[in-house]
């Protein structure tokens, strides 16, 4: 998604307008996005709610599943628009990012300078004539430091799900553009064991505030065969045999 990110500051975007625009063609690529712990009750509803593992930090992080191959995302269309009701904030924040400062625990506001939301002349100015920081960077501050505590609360869900041994393989056979697949390559909440807690543990999961992002990730893997049919058959495609998706 990001290609070329730098800090936001005046004097390289003093001149620098981003457009507000509907065209999500950018994501059209994506088949995962990264969602928030407080996303899973609207997202539930529309994409798989799932986990992928993150090696290079070691951990989990929840993904909801925007299509069943890489490279491909069945709710953006040709024209760009965004086909369901909810779109994920990592999604709706572009072109801005937060990064942390290399010599501080503080982050930086950053911006996609590749991005086509990024003009010369059209759209709402970053910066005033001043160089003071126009409401538009208020705003992106404003969204990123609430998206940034939300991403701590998520960061200590996905933890505690692996501290209880909470997450397992998943591994489903769909029926996608006339082709059985098998869906491995991420985890799911294994529902056996969450039933197994003691009062004590579970009583933990409830003052925690898990217990609705569970039950939304458990309820969202019904998506998967939303989305398996979401799939078009490739019209030059030969008779397909069984494959197997690693969605990673």
């Amino acid at each position: 998604m990001f290609e070329q990110v730098v800090p936001v500051n005046k004097e390289r975007h003093a001149g620098k307008k981003v457009r507000m625009s509907n065209d999500f063609g950018f994501a059209s690529k994506f088949h995962v996005a990264y969602v928030t712990l407080h996303e899973f009750a609207r997202a539930a509803s529309i994409y798989p709610v799932v986990f992928l593992e993150d090696q290079a930090s070691d951990e989990f992080r929840p993904v909801v599943l925007m299509g069943l191959d890489a490279g491909e995302n069945l709710f953006v269309n040709a024209q760009g628009e965004w086909s369901a009701s909810y779109i994920p904030a990592i999604i709706r924040r572009y072109p801005f990012a937060l990064t942390k400062a290399p010599e501080a625990d503080r982050f930086i506001v950053c911006v996609d300078e590749a991005s086509e939301l990024l003009s010369d002349t059209d759209g709402a100015a970053m910066f005033d004539e001043q160089g003071n920081p126009t409401q538009v960077i208020e705003n992106v501050k404003r969204y990123l430091g609430e998206l940034q505590q939300m991403d701590q609360m998520t960061h200590e869900f996905s933890k505690f799900l692996v501290q209880n041994n909470l997450l397992t393989p998943l591994n489903m056979r769909v029926n996608a553009a006339d082709q059985v697949r098998n869906i491995t390559g991420c985890y799911v909440i294994n529902e056996e064991r969450l039933n197994n807690f003691s009062d004590a543990k579970f009583l933990e999961v409830r003052q925690n505030g898990y217990l609705p992002a569970i039950f939304a990730h458990l309820i969202s893997l019904s998506q998967i065969e939303r989305l398996a049919g979401m799939k078009k058959p490739d019209a030059d495609a030969a008779a397909p045999a069984p494959s197997t998706e690693t969605l990673q």
